[in-house]
């Protein structure tokens, strides 16, 4: 089945159990109110993309691109970024939870995290240079070989990161 190509679409309060969405490319569209939990985004491209206010937890994110995507009050628990085509990736989140989540060995320079829940997530041997974390939540967020550099916390709580582990 050919994948199919989507420009500039805004779809509201989709339901992807229903397959209201297929298997493709989306460009500049705008995904507003959907919830998406529990479905596979397996190979789905997604380029400057906004994502505002849906439900996006335990999706399986197998080879799935983000390129200048932008999560706003979204629900984003258990996602394995790891799996992400790592091809141009770049996402920024905003007032997101992405509790339970893991960006294991993703490169995300750049990435601004504002307002978000990131308890128990997983940022090891990740490359977080230039990161901002504005107002996050990092309780028992692990950063194990990671990439710190110019990275930016000042006003994040409940994070540790061991010095001798990362580089800062």
């Amino acid at each position: 089945m050919d994948q199919v190509y989507i420009l500039e679409k805004t779809y509201d309060n989709i339901n992807s159990s229903n397959n209201q969405i297929q298997k493709g490319e989306y460009d500049n569209c705008i995904f507003s109110n959907c919830d998406f939990s529990n479905s596979n985004l397996s190979g789905f491209i997604f380029i400057d993309c906004q994502f505002i206010a849906c439900n996006l937890s335990l999706v399986v994110l197998s080879k799935t691109s983000f390129r200048d995507t932008r999560f706003k009050d979204c629900k984003m628990l258990g996602l394995h970024f790891e799996n992400c085509n790592p091809y141009g990736l770049t996402f920024n989140f905003i007032n997101c939870n992405l509790n339970h989540s893991i960006f294991f060995q993703t490169k995300i320079r750049f990435t601004s995290f504002v307002n978000c829940q990131l308890c128990d997530v997983d940022f090891s041997e990740c490359d977080l240079t230039s990161a901002v974390f504005q107002n996050c939540d990092l309780k028992d967020s692990t950063f194990d070989n990671t990439n710190l550099e110019k990275a930016d916390f000042r006003t994040s709580s409940n994070y540790s990161i061991d010095l001798e582990l990362n580089k800062i």
